[in-house]
């Protein structure tokens, strides 16, 4: 293991998820501080490229996509002839400890998912998902590394453009909408509580992307000139400079959504608005956050119990009142 000069990781899913990944590839890196690291993910999540140094090549598969399977096939050649030594994947698709195995990788890595594929594994580590995923995708290299885990964490240059300001993301990606998967907590009352806030004498900053944009303009309709309110709307090209106006912000607040674990990498003070979804996996312990969910027995259910969001989704039925008291 000491001749390991390129290492695959590889981690599907959401800039959520490879935010969550960050400790494996910093304890990976300090491990084997010479080796070149390329990390196979999603098209829709390569900007976190930008905020990881430690990435030096990246291999782009939409398995997502219609053509998934011929989308796994094109990574299988691209990492066939690259050299690697040393593999860690994360994920339970059984398809890719085959493919790994059929790479000629020496040290390969990922969970234990049962059947055959586990023993396609140099390594098949237990999976246990009902921690928060940052350790979770850690207990992979604990081992390996000897590290102890450490929340994700990135460093963006500080801006001042928010400071004192309460910066408001109120999107979730157009993808999970798609799926059914709800986890937004509705247009009018993210205009509301702009309203509200501002009425308090609060400066308020208001950030977004594409996918945010009906929000967005139910949003101004209600607030746009008003004193002390600020429009960072289509201002912020990448997760980079969303991250800079979040570094001097008094406070974000934020659906479960990937500008939240931005700003929990950050470090930055933050309200994080819960629905379906479960918080103990997805926000570690730290005193500056405050999780918001609403008064209902059944929550958190998405992924555990179900795969899409129910008709009723009580657990999005969230106060203003609620976000204030804890400001």
């Amino acid at each position: 293991m000491n001749e390991v000069k390129k290492i695959l990781l590889v981690n599907f899913g959401g800039i959520g998820d490879e935010i969550l990944f960050l400790p494996v590839i910093k304890s990976v890196k300090a491990k084997y501080p010479n080796a070149e690291i390329t990390l196979c993910l999603e098209p829709r999540s390569k900007s976190i490229v930008d905020l990881c140094p430690d990435i030096n090549h990246v291999i782009l598969a939409d398995i997502k996509s219609k053509n998934k399977y011929l989308e796994l096939l094109k990574f299988y050649f691209k990492a066939l002839f690259s050299g690697f030594d040393l593999v860690v994947s994360s994920g339970s698709n059984k398809m890719i400890p085959v493919l790994l195995f059929f790479m000629g990788i020496k040290t390969r890595i990922g969970y234990d998912c049962g059947g055959f594929t586990t023993k396609l594994l140099t390594k098949a580590v237990k999976l246990n998902n009902q921690q928060f995923a940052g350790k979770m995708y850690h207990s992979l290299v604990a081992e390996l590394t000897g590290d102890e885990y450490q929340n994700p964490s990135v460093k963006i240059e500080y801006s001042d453009a928010c400071k004192d300001m309460i910066l408001i993301h109120p999107g979730v990606s157009k993808m999970s909408i798609r799926k059914n998967i709800i986890k937004s907590y509705g247009n009018e009352k993210w205009a509301e509580l702009v309203e509200l806030l501002l009425n308090r004498g609060e400066k308020v900053a208001l950030a977004g992307g594409p996918d945010d944009d009906e929000c967005i303009q139910e949003i101004l309709k209600k607030v746009d000139g008003r004193e002390n309110f600020y429009n960072f709307y289509g201002k912020t090209k990448n997760l980079k400079e969303l991250g800079a106006l979040m570094t001097g912000a008094k406070k974000v607040i934020c659906c479960d959504s990937a500008p939240m674990h931005l700003a929990l990498a950050l470090n930055v003070p933050t309200i994080a608005l819960f629905g379906p979804t479960d918080e103990k996996k997805l926000v570690p312990e730290r005193d500056n956050v405050k999780v918001i969910t609403a008064n209902c027995d059944c929550r958190p259910c998405l992924w555990d119990k179900r795969m899409t969001s129910c008709d009723e989704k009580y657990c999005l039925k969230i106060t203003n009142n609620q976000i204030l008291e804890c400001l």
